[in-house]
């Protein structure tokens, strides 16, 4: 049943060994509601020390916790996921609060955070290796092993669910973790962590320093005793978290950026191709995501017919706090609405005004107006960067190799998505386009099960689904001469 917890509380520390401490320099980050732009809560600005000391606990932690049969680990991790779904409005609560999201949107993550422990939890027990035949007097096998530690370097869009999205398979797999959440994010990983420790997780097994990215996130990415670091976020610093790993010859996981296109052919049926096109850069996140169809690219025929419909949808949405659940929410903070406002002024340099939308909201809360620049060029600042914000560019085309060109024509390549009847079509644009994930005729497919990650500049590895589990072990092989 749902508890009667407050959502959130007057301020957090660090999470170490289930004590939830100042950090060692005693310095806290304010963590505001974007809504609002008022202080929720104070947290402990972590330190390198305190990431120092995760590690260590966990390495303590990982002895514990890969000490319990495969089999046990399976019921802990079910245990979690009924626990997360028991406190499914509470959490939801703390991500729409500390992240702007509209509530139904956050109810969603937090069901997929609960997948996430139930999907990994049913692997826990299925991390097999293989037997080789090599000749009469030779029996060869695989093992996986764990790691050892992990670090998880969690991003500020979707901060519970990808939380679960890279512990979960680590624990499942026999792992100890220690979390950098984001210092605008940080609520959700604590609160999540807690309840980890309370439902069976031995509390050294999970650690979490919040803090800035300097020295925290840094110092975990850096990090001699970790056997991989898991990133998500920017290109830009997804290679120093990459560099950093490397040093060491620790293994990075790193789920980049995006800009990812939105083919809209001839035979389209425009309604749904609005409807796509509006969940994926506005009404998720207020295009606040890596795979948000931040660029559409319709077909020169159908052009006027497509922009119509979709100026008429976005003027329909509205625009408030996410726990009130309206369709667009706030960004995240205010140095964040800065970033975003500057590439509303490169749009406006560049291009002219847009068909619709390109203010920043005269209220309290970071809001920016669903914008929509149409006839891009190829070479736009606002088509090849990613904005990360409630701001679309509509290219056309002429013919289907024209479309397959200017999807791949920029720097990312996360996914990437077709609207169109013809099967033949969309097959030839899943075969052609450099990206990681393909969606036809549905923007956000797939699901927990289904591989995540980026091909080019949009990251190296891929989460979700079985293979993940393989992002948190090491192959061993054992060879035994049986000849007589």
């Amino acid at each position: 049943m749902q508890t009667d917890r407050p959502a959130i509380a007057d301020e957090y520390g660090v999470l170490i060994d289930g004590a939830d401490r100042a950090s060692s320099s005693g310095e806290t980050l304010p963590v505001t509601d974007p809504a609002t732009g008022n202080p929720l809560t104070t947290v402990a600005a972590g330190t390198e020390a305190d990431v120092n000391e995760a590690v260590e606990v966990a390495r303590d932690g990982f002895e514990t916790w890969s000490g319990y049969t495969p089999a046990r680990r399976c019921e802990i991790l079910n245990d979690v996921a009924r626990a997360i779904r028991e406190e499914k409005d509470r959490l939801a609560r703390i991500e729409t609060l500390e992240n702007g999201k509209p509530l139904s949107e956050a109810v969603g993550q937090v069901e997929r955070c609960a997948r996430h422990f139930e999907y990994y939890g049913g692997l826990a027990d299925k991390v097999e290796g293989e037997s080789i035949p090599l000749d009469d007097g030779h029996v060869d096998y695989t093992v996986r092993e764990p790691l050892g530690v992990t670090g998880h370097i969690v991003p500020w869009n979707v901060p519970i669910y990808l939380f679960a999205r890279s512990v979960a398979p680590a624990l499942a797999a026999g792992n100890a973790a220690v979390v950098k959440p984001a210092e605008e994010t940080p609520i959700g990983a604590l609160e999540l962590a807690k309840l980890l420790h309370e439902n069976g997780v031995p509390p050294a097994a999970v650690n979490v320093v919040p803090g800035e990215g300097v020295p925290a996130g840094a110092a975990l990415s850096g990090h001699p005793d970790i056997g991989s670091v898991t990133f998500t976020g920017s290109s830009a610093t997804g290679r120093e978290v990459g560099k950093a790993a490397i040093e060491n010859l620790t293994e990075p996981h790193l789920e980049l950026g995006g800009k990812s296109p939105l083919v809209v052919y001839d035979d389209a049926d425009l309604d749904v191709a609005v409807a796509e096109t509006v969940k994926g850069i506005f009404a998720t996140n207020s295009g606040q995501v890596c795979s948000a169809s931040s660029r559409v690219i319709v077909q020169d025929d159908v052009r006027d017919a497509y922009l119509d419909k979709l100026v008429s949808a976005v003027e329909a949405l509205s625009i408030g706090p996410g726990i009130d659940d309206h369709d667009v929410g706030p960004l995240v903070s205010a140095t964040h609405l800065d970033t975003v406002a500057e590439y509303l002024k490169v749009g406006r340099a560049e291009l002219g005004d847009p068909l619709i939308g390109g203010a920043v909201l005269d209220r309290d809360g970071y809001y920016v107006e669903p914008t929509v620049f149409a006839d891009v060029p190829q070479d736009a600042r606002l088509l090849q960067e990613e904005v990360f914000g409630p701001v679309l560019t509509v290219s056309s085309f002429a013919d289907e190799a024209e479309a397959i060109q200017r999807s791949n024509d920029v720097d990312y390549g996360l996914v990437a998505g077709v609207i169109t009847t013809d099967m033949g079509r969309a097959h030839r644009f899943a075969r052609d386009v450099d990206a990681g994930q393909i969606y036809v005729n549905e923007w956000f497919a797939g699901g927990n099960e289904t591989p995540f990650g980026g091909f080019k500049d949009s990251g190296i590895g891929r989460e979700n689904g079985a293979q993940a589990i393989h992002n948190y072990t090491q192959l061993k092989n054992v060879c035994l001469n049986i000849s007589e």
